[in-house]
């Protein structure tokens, strides 16, 4: 992987430990000689994420809206800024920018992108590795309704382990950087309509 997408919250949370295992993400990126591509913005975890990729050497690409850039929230220090239109030109530009996809701790918009990124996966339009950073149990809540989605039938088990999560970013990293996607197979079967 040459480049990984990191998506996440543009608040840094009530707990010190999300702020800190942003730090660690965007250190372990950079160290690894993988460019960092986010949101584009300077505030929360994101700007976090980004300003340690930065220090540690690390190539770091934002993509952000003309909108948001107007509240003056773009980060003006990353190695590379696109200012786009829309919220769909931002999550086109970074899947393409991206060879794989990092959802940490954040809200409504990290969810969004997380959930649009592992559909595309499920549809066969990537076959890049997605997974999710569950600091201190973050994700522990989705996890368990996504596991009851399996049992209620609407969401196939291959799907639900297509995401790889884990609570450390190097292992994670090494999880995602070992990756192979799983053998396309026809996901919708006469009999479920």
């Amino acid at each position: 992987m040459k480049s990984i997408c990191v998506f996440c919250g543009s608040s840094a949370g009530t707990h010190p430990i999300h702020a800190e295992t942003a730090r660690s993400m965007g250190q372990e990126i950079a160290r690894r000689g993988i460019r960092l591509v986010y949101g584009g913005g300077h505030v929360g975890l994101m700007g976090i994420v980004a300003d340690a990729a930065l220090n540690s050497g690390g190539s770091v690409t934002g993509v952000i809206t003309r909108s948001l850039m107007e509240c003056e929230v773009g980060h003006s220090s990353v190695t590379e800024l696109h200012v786009v239109d829309t919220m769909h030109d931002r999550k086109a530009l970074m899947a393409r920018e991206s060879d794989g996809f990092v959802a940490m701790p954040g809200g409504l918009g990290t969810l969004e992108e997380l959930f649009e990124v592992w559909t595309w996966g499920q549809l066969g339009i990537h076959q890049k590795p997605c997974a999710i950073l569950n600091v201190d149990g973050f994700y522990d809540g989705l996890l368990a309704f996504l596991r009851h989605s399996v049992n209620e039938g609407f969401l196939r088990r291959q799907h639900f382990d297509m995401v790889l999560a884990g609570s450390e970013p190097a292992k994670l990293l090494d999880n995602m950087a070992a990756y192979r996607p799983p053998a396309l197979t026809k996901w919708l079967d006469l009999e479920d309509v």
